[in-house]
């Protein structure tokens, strides 16, 4: 039996497209268009698009870093909260200094000198100062008559607990005073006293040592007691 030829299985594509109806023809070819003109026009519109992302990032990128910036500038928002420094602070304590106290150990072969007396007010003044300006700490005045009083009468933390009477006639949160002791020209210390007064209670006591008997030794000892010790930051 004769075998079909490659032309019977494969037939002539161009004889069969006469055979379509004209009217089939051309509805593709309109599709064709209608596709063609949809690429076209989305070619178009892809610029466009890009463009306008492009002009618009860097604005987005200036918005983010502008809310970056004032996000660790002014930290986050917070509405309706107070912070802590709008809190109204404590009224300052009031003190009342009854005295410093010079006690030198050998005072019968080398006695006081009037430089040394001298150091005893700049003390008072250097300590009543600092401690001012803390703004924790307010001094009450100290009459003549009570300090002649205090002058007369037993030491001041050694009479009994007479630091708190004192404290109270004065008005004073505070009862303080100092001890300065020489041991020697080279080796002295210095003593501060606070006593609460109505809880007739010493609050603070704290002693540093210097080196050397001069208004430079005094003065740095007792601003480095003060600001380490009584008055520390927080």
């Amino acid at each position: 039996m004769a075998q079909p030829t490659g032309q019977a299985l494969h037939p002539d594509v161009s004889a069969m497209r006469e055979k379509w109806p004209p009217e089939k023809d051309e509805t593709m070819k309109d599709s064709e268009a209608r596709a063609a003109s949809g690429v076209a026009a989305e070619a178009r519109l892809r610029p466009r698009l890009s463009r306008r992302k492009t002009l618009l990032a860097p604005g987005c990128a200036s918005l983010a870093a502008s809310g970056v910036a004032a996000f660790l500038i002014f930290g986050p928002l917070t509405v309706g909260v107070c912070s802590a420094t709008d809190a109204p602070s404590e009224p300052a304590k009031s003190v009342a200094l009854l005295n410093v106290q010079f006690l030198n150990d050998h005072e019968d072969l080398e006695p006081t000198t009037s430089a040394e007396r001298a150091r005893i007010a700049l003390i008072a003044s250097v300590f009543k100062a600092q401690v001012e300006a803390s703004g924790r700490y307010q001094f009450v005045s100290l009459p003549a008559d009570a300090a002649s009083k205090i002058a007369a009468g037993p030491e001041v933390g050694a009479c009994g607990g007479c630091e708190f009477g004192y404290g109270k006639a004065l008005g004073a949160d505070y009862a303080a005073w100092i001890v300065v002791q020489k041991v020697s020209d080279l080796i002295l210390n210095i003593n501060v006293y606070m006593a609460d007064v109505a809880a007739k209670k010493v609050a603070f006591v704290h002693s540093v040592d210097i080196r050397g008997d001069t208004d430079e030794s005094w003065t740095r000892g007792i601003t480095y007691l003060v600001k380490n010790y009584l008055l520390p930051a927080p």
